[in-house]
Formats: structure tokens, sequence, C-alpha cells
């Protein structure tokens, strides 16, 4: 479940759970599971060597906007066919964000969308210095 604007954005049980190399893992959810009129095209694409090229989404509710803060693939490539009409997100840019009743501590840094929880342990990317690795 994840809010923004102090109103539900989704509450989903079904997600993929992507692991990357020294990185929490990232959640693509359904995008059927979000809920109406929260999700807006942005601007931009980014290019994944595993999953092929992304483009963005805003998501907004109440009085917040998460500016180009979800990304989906429109055409993932083979190996990651299960990610098309799934929408990952930061869980830093919404109000609330949690697994399992348990609230996420979103990865640290600005580029990298991980979900960390209890049972999830690092170190991870994101702190300054951690970008090479």
């Amino acid at each position: 479940m994840a809010t923004l604007g102090g109103r539900p954005v989704v509450d989903t049980t079904a997600s993929y759970r992507v692991l990357e190399t020294s990185h929490p893992p990232t959640y693509y959810l359904p995008r059927a599971a979000f809920a109406p009129g929260v999700l807006r095209e942005a601007p931009g694409t980014s290019y994944c060597e595993w999953k092929g090229v992304a483009s963005y989404l805003t998501i907004a509710a109440g009085d917040r906007v998460a500016e180009a803060k979800a990304w989906f693939y429109p055409e993932p490539v083979p190996a990651y066919g299960v990610l098309l009409d799934h929408i990952a997100f930061y869980p830093g840019a919404m109000d609330t964000c949690t697994i399992d009743g348990e609230q996420v501590q979103p990865q640290p840094g600005n580029f990298y969308g991980g979900w960390i929880t209890s049972r999830v342990v690092g170190p991870f990317k994101g702190e300054p210095g951690t970008a090479y690795w």
C-alpha cells in the first residue's frame, strides 16, 4: 500500500520483486491496481541494460505531486516480459509505503528505487561514494 497527499494511490498483494546487485528489492505493481486518475505520463526515458527502455509517470493525489517518480517498461526485453503493464516507483516520494504492514525505508540517494524492510540487509548503493561498486 502507498499513500500520497493523504490518499491511497495503490493497494495490492500482486507484484513482482526485482533484485539487482547491491540493491534492496524494487517492486513492480500492476497498473490496474493504482487508483483511478493518479497516474500521468511524464517526459523522458532511460535505458536499463537488462529490462530495456523505461518511460516515466507522475503520481498525483490529494495536494501532492510526485513528478516523474514512477517508471514502467512499455516494451520490456523478453526476459523481463512479466513487467509489461507493471509500474515501479520511488517509495521515498510517497507519504507512506508499506509491505505487509511494515513501513518501507527508501533506498538512499535519489537514483535508486529500492524498498528496505527489516527483512532486507545491506549495504546498498545510494550513499555517497557507493556509485561504482
